[in-house]
């Protein structure tokens, strides 16, 4: 089997393995799955969980297709030639709890003529963020990481931080995370990293629901959550490499769109007192070392 079969295989298991833990976090709502064919080569599986009692909207996305780029489109990616074969999951999880940060993460396997490459990682957005949900976080793919290659964590941090921000608006989507692209070693040892992470994503994330689904809330935060979400569809829809890839490529636009929130809100120039917590979301979205790594560093040299 090809590695990018491979790939393939292990991206359909973890979308099981990962409905499978949401499902039991959520403890009501189930997924539904609606199977999609792609003009040209190949399709994917698509499963949503809607309306549940932790997750208002729960996307977890896989696809396998193939054919002929179009030829604007290719001179931006490695390789050669307009043939090309790719595979990944996505996901993206909107809580109904504002206490409880979304979260997207995505693993992908992409050829273009000779040329194979990996790429992915994951993010966290808190409406209300707690240190401590954003050191494991962190602590998680670090962990993850550093199994494979010790500088990874570091690369892929600042890399996440870089890509996951809004240049309009002058902040980051979240708290970060890690993120990578065109990750071209030897392909046996990029699958054995990117399996890894994604058997990581529940870890990463569960144990924050589990933190924060009982906190209290009340409708101003419902509010900040809903406007907040906005930011969301912002990124998603101008600057997501992933959205593009999908729309370039005749993808499916259900499926591609799924990371869309279900409301959402924007309100003209809107303005929090000084002091609130609200206020002080600003104070997080920036580049932040949540390890110590550069502490660590600094004292190493």
């Amino acid at each position: 089997m090809t590695v990018e079969n491979e790939a393939a295989e292990f991206f359909r298991s973890i979308q099981d393995s990962i409905c499978a833990g949401l499902e039991e976090e959520d403890g009501t709502a189930r997924f539904r799955t609606d199977a999609w064919e792609r003009p040209g080569g190949g399709g994917g599986l698509t499963r949503v969980l809607v309306d549940g009692t932790v997750f208002e909207k729960a996307g977890v996305n896989t696809s396998t297709v193939h054919g002929d780029l179009q030829p604007e489109f290719a001179a931006h990616l490695p390789g050669d030639g307009l043939t090309f074969f790719a595979a990944g999951v996505s996901l993206v999880l909107h809580p109904k709890s504002p206490m409880v940060p979304t979260v997207h993460a995505n693993f992908r396997c992409i050829r273009r003529g000779a040329a194979l490459w990996f790429g992915g990682g994951a993010d966290l957005t808190p409406y209300y963020p707690q240190r401590e949900d954003a050191v494991h976080f962190h602590r998680v793919w670090k962990e993850r990481c550093d199994r494979h290659d010790r500088d990874f964590y570091n690369r892929f941090k600042k890399w996440c931080d870089e890509y996951f921000y809004l240049p309009h608006r002058r902040e980051a989507r979240g708290v970060g995370g890690i993120f990578f692209d065109h990750l071209m070693r030897d392909p046996v040892r990029d699958l054995a990293f990117v399996r890894d992470l994604g058997e990581g994503f529940l870890p990463a994330y569960r144990p924050i629901v589990q933190r924060r689904r009982g906190d209290p809330f009340g409708e101003r935060e419902r509010q900040f959550q809903l406007l907040r979400r906005g930011r969301y569809v912002e990124f998603n829809l101008l600057h997501d490499r992933g959205t593009t890839f999908g729309l370039k490529t005749d993808g499916r636009v259900e499926s591609i769109l799924m990371s869309l929130p279900p409301l959402v809100r924007w309100e003209y120039d809107a303005q929090f007192a000084p002091g609130t917590p609200e206020a002080a979301l600003g104070d997080w979205l920036k580049p932040q070392d949540w390890l110590g790594e550069a502490r660590d560093q600094a004292v190493k040299t």
